[in-house]
């Protein structure tokens, strides 16, 4: 039986079996039941006056973002929304995508969630493979989606300014300073302002809420996957509960009143599934955070005095060069750093300067992927070893296998690919049964693992150390790189033959993408054809995966089976250094 059949006939799987450390640590877990939704509506009795989030100095507590929620629901329904719809989310962490987030769960619709800076052709793409039938879309993307929106199945497009929910001031001088420049459509047909959209839904009075289990499909998040071909990640219901209730489970010392920065984005399941649904379920605050400014990251701790910080470790080196000695970090009860390695270096010094700044606690590592809802991993109380990521969080399991596969290795401390068995392990790759069955495979326990593409150890102790990847992934300021998707787009162009991308080492990005390119005979190097070059990717990659660099040769180096040397080229760069 293949793994798609599973999900299809509900086998549910038996997560009773769990390693002896969890034993140890009496740490039970149990997968929550109903929706996202209602994992957050069940608890909000209990603190309807606390402050549920801020934004720009605009506080919405938990009573008023539960109206915001029940009226969206209302709006996506008076539009034609159902259940099982996919609807998009093209937002960076504002309140607007947060209520679309929750309330399409409330109505069993599912959530497609990208980057607000995904190139023209990568929007499309999503839109189309997803099957997307609603856009909900900041207004700086609409250049972006005005000439592709006809050409999928949206019908409806809901355009929200960065602008809209913050305090009255704030919102001037966002309008002074910035929205005026932003092209908009003209609001009739098919795109609606989100103050528009709401008033939609209310004279709705047809049903809202729908029936919705831990193993309904909830989000659909966009990444490489363990293959390195960007492809849409499906977590269920109890996916993201499953991680929420870990996060409670883990975070003892956090309170109602404690703040969180949301840093990571809503489009991240790091960000999501973590910063604020873990967050919400906590009782505690989510500070809203939709563009990250490294020089005043000083400025924004002060501001916020936030209880956690997780971020990846180029967030905490913009914060080893901020220089304020007036810093106080003594609110801190956990810093995290994922979504990239941490190294032991920056690790001692990060917790250099939070010893300096009154701080009692350490950073933590963390490991975690998309496909396992965020994080899985965590370097938590005497398990955090410096260089480590870890143990498993309660009721996902961890080992280590010979590459390429079942097979454990021979035993502690022995190097091999990284799989996790738990709860947070995703439903499979939309629309896409092989890499499903590439990445999740049963093994001799008749456990579902994920093979994860990641290469590791793991101590007699149970601490588990990450060592390198086996895909070709570049991480880049914590965001997925994939070398393949850039070579494709260049070796798109009329006058390129062959282009490799290696990742090379950047101060403060930790690794950028470099382009090495080989043009077809009759092509000479210049400037004209390098800049033909960069605005084929400008148009056709996000920001984020444009190459830093881009080199002309003649021809590229080779493998005895004829490959590219990928190894040899990275060696080149090493010894230029």
């Amino acid at each position: 039986m293949k793994i798609l059949d599973i999900f299809k006939f509900g086998k549910k799987n038996d997560y009773s079996k769990w390693n002896e450390i969890y034993k140890q640590e009496k740490l039970k877990f149990k997968v929550p039941e109903g929706s996202i939704y209602t994992l957050i509506r069940d608890q909000v009795k209990d603190r309807e006056g606390i402050t549920a989030y801020t934004y720009f100095g605009h506080s919405v507590s938990y009573r008023e973002f539960m109206r915001q929620i029940d009226n969206a629901a209302k709006a996506f329904r008076s539009q034609g929304i159902r259940k099982g719809d996919v609807v998009t989310i093209c937002m960076p962490n504002t309140p607007e995508a947060v209520i679309s987030f929750y309330a399409l769960n409330k109505i069993g619709a599912i959530s497609s969630m990208i980057h607000p800076l995904s190139s023209e052709q990568e929007i499309k793409n999503y839109l189309i493979s997803t099957g997307s039938v609603m856009l909900v879309m900041i207004d700086l993307c609409y250049e972006k989606v005005a000439g592709i929106i006809r050409e999928t199945d949206v019908y409806k497009t809901i355009i929200v300014s960065a602008g809209r929910s913050m305090s009255m001031h704030m919102k001037l001088g966002y309008m002074l300073t910035k929205s005026y420049k932003i092209k908009k459509p003209f609001f009739q047909g098919e795109y609606l302002r989100w103050n528009d959209f709401i008033a939609k839904g209310n004279n709705y009075n047809g049903r809202v809420e729908f029936d919705v289990d831990k193993d309904t499909p909830a989000v659909i998040l966009h990444s490489g996957g363990t293959t390195g071909t960007p492809k849409g990640i499906v977590l269920s219901n109890g996916n993201f509960n499953s991680e929420a209730e870990q996060i409670k489970m883990l975070f003892t010392e956090l309170v109602p009143s404690d703040k969180v920065l949301a840093i990571m984005p809503v489009f991240h399941a790091f960000g999501l599934a973590v910063s604020i649904h873990g967050v919400f379920h906590i009782g505690a605050c989510v500070d809203l955070i939709p563009q990250f400014d490294a020089k005043h990251f000083d400025d924004l701790i002060i501001k916020h005095n936030p209880a956690i910080i997780v971020g990846v470790p180029t967030l905490f080196e913009a914060l080893l060069n901020t220089n304020n000695k007036k810093m106080d970090l003594s609110s801190l009860k956990y810093i995290i750093s994922g979504g990239d390695s941490l190294s032991e270096s920056l690790a001692n010094k990060v917790n250099d300067y939070l010893k300096e700044h009154n701080c009692k606690n350490k950073v933590m590592q963390g490991y975690g992927l998309s496909e396992a809802s965020g994080a899985v991993i965590l370097a938590y109380g005497k398990h955090n070893v410096i260089g480590s990521i870890g143990i498993p969080f309660p009721g996902t399991v961890a080992k280590i296998v010979k590459p390429h596969t079942t097979e454990e290795v021979e035993k502690p401390g022995d190097t091999g690919e990284i799989c996790i068995s738990g709860p947070t392990v995703m439903m499979g790759y939309y629309n896409n049964e092989k890499e499903t069955n590439d990445a999740l495979q049963i093994h001799d326990d008749n456990k579902i693992w994920l093979h994860t593409g990641d290469m590791g150890y793991i101590r007699k102790d149970g601490v588990i150390f990450y060592q390198s990847r086996l895909k070709r992934m570049i991480i880049s300021s914590g965001y997925n790189v994939y070398p393949q998707q850039i070579e494709t787009v260049i070796e798109s162009h009329e006058a390129v033959m062959k282009c490799t991308v290696i990742g090379i080492p950047h101060k403060y990005k930790v690794q950028v993408a470099k382009a090495i390119i080989v043009l077809k005979n009759g092509y000479t190097e210049s400037s004209s054809i390098k800049k033909s070059i960069k605005e084929l990717c400008e148009k056709n990659l996000s920001r984020f995966s444009l190459p830093y660099e881009y080199e002309f040769r003649k021809s590229l180096p080779k493998t005895l089976i004829g490959k590219v040397d990928f190894k040899k080229l990275a060696e080149e760069e090493e010894n230029k250094e």
